[in-house]
């Protein structure tokens, strides 16, 4: 597809497919992220209640990763069937299902209710709603990016990962509007409304979503009728290396980001004896500061290259991290927000060019599976374990928040090492003025 044909195609549908995307990962981190603030702040007294708070809140964390573990078996069947019949009506199923799992945790039986039935329950739900979001965030970012021109990809591929923070700061809204108009009921039953909310939000994303024409990339190959017969196996045999470096470069991003957004909640209350109220608003400011740094770093990679804007990035996930405690262990509510802040917006640097960054790494007719697979392995080995990890390094220390930061540092490490090998090896990545191909990456030397 021509650099031109596609900047021929309506502004109005590139801009609601990117659109839809940003509103399906809008609902999916809303529901991620409640459960999220709920691991930090409810699931332990509600599912856990049988065992000691630091232990409790170790298993949370360990409930919140379970999600993350089942991620790449949704990338594996949703990429499958997503680059062989489509990238639209996969992305319809994912949404319907997460969402579900969503609201059914919102009516579920506590362990005082039921005993140990309770948070079984509330991990087989979380297990399937991990599936369901494996294969929502490639498609996702398949759709934005595949319908936009060659020269906006950055730009509008950011609107996928927009509804990222974007679903944060809903999560985070309506968790701080939930416990301030429940009080002391919160524990009791005020946590379920924002799971039960996430009904609503399924409705509205359906909607939008049904409005979206299918990818015109996977149009332009052949559809369904051209696809490939095994398309996960076609990734794994002639470019497993590309699949294991975009692993590494979510990886280190994951782990700084989900300690940022769930584990910082659980510290600045349990250790430093911080009210939920004041960790949950450096999450909402920290978002707005998100979603804006997003859209400027992702336009700056469409101007000077992929790389350019990433490295920098991945060098402050890794060197920023103990800074981010210092402020943190000040216990001072100014410097805890000033801290979490600026841990948002230099990650934009990562996040924001990721969508764009992934979709030309693949060729098209192989693009969901390997885009699914290295995002939700690298979702899953940073951020589905970074909030379980970080947990149990602060109880096996005794609450030294170096060895926190030295584990965040090493991932922003794997994120870096990532970039530099394919900066060096990829023949897209060469040169700033080939960062969007004119054939959806096609051109992508596969067999570095």
């Amino acid at each position: 597809m021509s650099t031109n044909d596609q900047i021929k195609r309506p502004l109005s549908m590139v801009r609601r497919a990117a659109t839809g995307s940003a509103v399906g990962t809008a609902i999916e981190a809303y529901d991620f992220q409640i459960y999220g603030v709920a691991s930090a702040l409810v699931f332990s007294k509600v599912f856990f209640s049988n065992v000691p708070p630091s232990l409790g809140i170790v298993l949370s964390f360990a409930s919140l990763a379970v999600g993350f573990l089942a991620r790449p078996f949704g990338a594996v069947v949703f990429g499958h069937f997503g680059d062989r019949i489509g990238r639209k009506k996969l992305l319809v199923v994912s949404l319907m299902g997460a969402g579900g799992c969503t609201t059914l945790m919102g009516v579920l039986p506590t362990h005082a209710q039921v005993g140990v039935l309770a948070p079984i329950l509330l991990v087989a739900l979380r297990l399937l709603q991990g599936i369901f979001h494996g294969g929502e965030q490639g498609g996702a970012v398949l759709m934005a990016v595949e319908h936009a021109p060659a020269h906006r990809r950055g730009w509008y591929g950011s609107w996928a990962f927009l509804g990222s923070p974007g679903g944060t700061l809903l999560a985070a809204g309506v968790m701080t509007v939930t416990i301030a108009a429940t009080g002391d009921s919160f524990l009791e039953w005020g946590w379920r409304i924002p799971f039960l909310i996430s009904f609503i939000l399924l409705g509205v994303g359906l909607i939008i979503r049904a409005t979206v024409t299918e990818s015109p990339a996977f149009k332009k190959v052949g559809g369904a009728e051209h696809a490939v017969k095994a398309p996960m196996a076609e990734v794994l045999k002639k470019s497993w290396r590309l699949v294991l470096s975009a692993v590494g470069v979510n990886l280190g991003f994951n782990a700084f980001i989900w300690v940022l957004l769930t584990y910082s909640l659980a510290y600045g209350t349990e250790y430093l004896g911080l009210e939920r109220e004041v960790m949950l608003r450096g999450t909402l400011i920290g978002a707005v500061a998100m979603i804006v740094s997003m859209l400027f770093f992702a336009r700056l990679s469409d101007r000077i290259g992929r790389m350019t804007v990433m490295i920098p990035g991945a060098v402050f996930i890794a060197a920023y991290p103990f800074a981010l405690f210092a402020f943190m262990d000040t216990a001072e509510p100014t410097f805890v927000l000033t801290g979490m802040i600026i841990g948002f917006v230099g990650s934009s640097a990562l996040f924001g060019p990721l969508a764009a960054f992934l979709v030309e790494l693949f060729p098209t007719k192989v693009a969901y599976s390997g885009v699914s697979l290295g995002y939700s392995l690298g979702a899953v080995l940073g951020g589905g374990l970074a909030p379980f990890i970080a947990s149990l390094l602060m109880r096996a220390s005794d609450g030294n928040s170096w060895t926190v930061s030295l584990y965040l540092t090493i991932g922003g490490a794997i994120t870096l090492i990532s970039l530099l090998y394919l900066r060096a090896t990829t023949a897209s990545f060469r040169k700033p003025e080939v960062t969007a191909p004119s054939v959806q990456s096609d051109k992508v030397d596969l067999d570095v």
